[in-house]
């Protein structure tokens, strides 16, 4: 899974809002800001369908895979 960090990062690389990311992931907008501001994990499939949105454009990297320092994006 992803962290708030990575979501924020990858939604700037994308090119897409808030507002946009909920709409394509078919969540509400509320779930995107409270994940990304750290106060609230989402449920397992929101959190899932955000990730498949983001993964058209982009590549989640673990911590330690590709680069040292943890966890990030990168574009495809």
């Amino acid at each position: 899974m992803i962290n708030p960090d990575q979501c924020r990062a990858a939604r700037a690389l994308a090119n897409m809002s808030q507002d946009d990311l909920a709409k394509a992931a078919k969540v509400g907008l509320s779930t995107v800001r409270n994940f990304e501001t750290g106060r609230s994990v989402p449920v397992t499939n929101n959190l899932e369908a955000i990730m498949r949105v983001l993964q058209e454009k982009i590549v989640f990297l673990s911590n330690g895979q590709h680069a040292e320092g943890g966890p990030g994006v990168r574009l495809k």
